[in-house]
């Protein structure tokens, strides 16, 4: 994993930057806000994550560490990937994101490229509680609940990836609140059974 790239900017492109590091150039996506900050030649630390694909390396690049944080936990919302992901904070701040999914404001959230009312309606779903207050600075404290740990400690311990349960956990809360079920009424147990049965996690 890399993790951080501190180096000089050789290129600024629309949706990236090209950042020369011990003589090698990476390319790393951004939002379009960064791109506006920074020029050709000046000094840049990013903080980073590489998504793996098959056929593809992508390093996505921060310049908070919390902003890193908030794009790997938007992922785990069914349905968005990295790149949507990117452009909710393009368009969004951690704070603004933050105030619309305590609000339970669709409207601002739809103001995103790509995310309509449904897709705002799950992503407040599915993170509500687990951004509980972001500031000015961008900091943020992420409030997980007791069952949920328990049930991701669990999963961990069989041997699938963090992310992978985190996101089937998401679906699963998902459901269960269309179903009018509040997850902390049932057994550790159950859940991890309903969880599996999903069949949609894989094990590391």
């Amino acid at each position: 994993m890399i993790s951080t790239v501190h180096g000089v900017v050789r290129a600024v492109h629309s949706d990236r930057l090209i950042v020369e590091v011990g003589g090698v150039g990476l390319s790393i996506l951004v939002n379009t806000q960064l791109t506006t900050e920074v020029s050709i030649g000046s000094q840049l630390l990013l903080y980073t994550t590489l998504v793996v694909r098959e056929d593809s390396l992508t390093l996505f690049g921060f310049a908070h560490d919390e902003t890193r944080t908030i794009f790997e936990l938007l992922q785990t919302v069914s349905g968005i990937g990295p790149k949507v992901a990117l452009s909710i904070l393009g368009v969004l701040t951690p704070e603004d994101l933050g105030r619309a999914i305590a609000h339970d404001d669709v409207a601002t959230i739809e103001r995103v490229p790509g995310i309509g009312k449904k897709g705002a309606q799950r992503l407040i779903l599915e993170l509500k509680g687990r951004l509980t207050s972001l500031t000015n600075s961008a900091a943020f404290s992420a409030h997980v609940p007791a069952w949920r740990e328990d049930l991701t400690g669990a999963l961990i311990t069989l041997g699938f990836s963090p992310r992978d349960s985190d996101a089937a956990i998401s679906v699963l809360i998902s459901r269960l609140t269309n179903e009018g079920v509040d997850p902390k009424s049932l057994a550790l147990g159950d859940l991890l059974k309903d969880v599996l049965s999903q069949g949609k996690i894989s094990r590391e």
